[in-house]
């Protein structure tokens, strides 16, 4: 009897015992799981704080000085390179190039993209090839798409000047009157740039339902209203997506520039980022040159913010 207490007394203190041993266990394989995450990540944190983190905070510092990337001496000169960029004038038209450029390229990639998109998700015959074709200049050189379209903007002998000669119309001089550089720039732009965006409008077309482009086609919905009700809606998160990305990729076009017109003529085509360049690269002030850039970064971070604050309330998921 005594026994059989015992041992019913001893039960519950074998289950804690279990119970604290498997514990103990989990935690120690908790521990060593934690161990390997941090030893496999921290080459890739080492290496993203090398080459990211650091020449962030580099930059700042830099901007507050004034180096020639030449001599080993840096001066500092406090505020003086953001006071250099708010009192210059040609400071000022950069920025509105750039603002000019963004709206005008972002803009018309997105709605000549969505409209190939709609044209290329018809049941037409050569589909697949046309859609090869439309995104092949994203993957071609900026650099080597800016030598073409150069000759291209020929005013004599360039394809430009003589498809506008066939509607008896002259040829203006793209790439050497302020007038007409950006123009130039921005076609070209967009043409290399409208395929990516076609591409994934036709992705999110294809994911549609059919089932609500025919529930509004008993409601009496025409096309019209189908395009606005049903085919807009459904595309909102791929819409905010290619806004984004877009506007951000349009603030870092650099190479297009430098080929085709350096900036000129008269600082007509001279954006933020090819600024940045100017200023390291051609008049080696290093200093300006950061300040620029972090103009650039805060730019960049302020529309993107507006961008998740405002845009997305607008955004039909699902």
């Amino acid at each position: 009897m005594a026994s059989t207490a015992h041992e019913t007394a001893a039960r519950p203190l074998g289950s804690q015992q279990v119970v604290e041993r498997s514990s103990r266990r989990f935690r120690f394989d908790a521990g060593k799981e934690w161990i390997l995450f941090i030893l496999f990540m921290l080459p890739n944190i080492v290496l993203f704080s090398l080459f990211t983190f650091w020449p962030m905070i580099e930059n700042v510092r830099l901007s507050t000085q004034r180096w020639d990337m030449i001599s080993p001496v840096r001066r500092s000169v406090g505020s003086a390179n953001y006071r250099y960029l708010l009192e210059n004038g040609t400071f000022h038209k950069v920025l509105l190039n750039t603002l000019y450029f963004t709206v005008a390229a972002v803009g018309l990639s997105l709605v000549i993209g969505l409209a190939v998109a709609l044209l290329l998700n018809q049941p037409l015959k050569f589909r697949d090839g046309a859609r090869a074709v439309v995104f092949a200049p994203t993957l071609l050189s900026g650099a080597a798409i800016g030598i073409v379209w150069s000759y291209i903007f020929d005013p004599r002998y360039g394809l430009m000047a003589q498809v506008l000669g066939w509607a008896n119309l002259s040829s203006p001089d793209w790439l050497n009157r302020p007038e007409w550089s950006m123009p130039a720039i921005i076609i070209v732009y967009v043409w290399k740039n409208m395929g990516f965006a076609a591409v994934i409008f036709l992705a999110g077309l294809q994911a549609i339902p059919r089932d609500l482009y025919d529930a509004a086609r008993v409601d009496g919905a025409n096309v019209w209203w189908r395009f606005r009700s049903v085919t807009l809606p459904m595309l909102s998160p791929i819409t905010f997506f290619l806004l984004i990305t877009s506007i951000l990729n349009t603030f870092q076009a650099f190479d297009i520039i430098r080929v085709m017109t350096q900036g000129g003529p008269v600082d007509s085509t001279n954006t933020l980022i090819y600024y940045i360049y100017e200023q390291g690269f051609v008049a080696l002030n290093a200093g300006r040159s950061a300040a620029a850039a972090l103009v650039l970064f805060a730019l960049m971070m302020i529309i993107t913010l507006v961008q998740l604050r405002f845009t997305e309330r607008r955004v039909h998921y699902g």
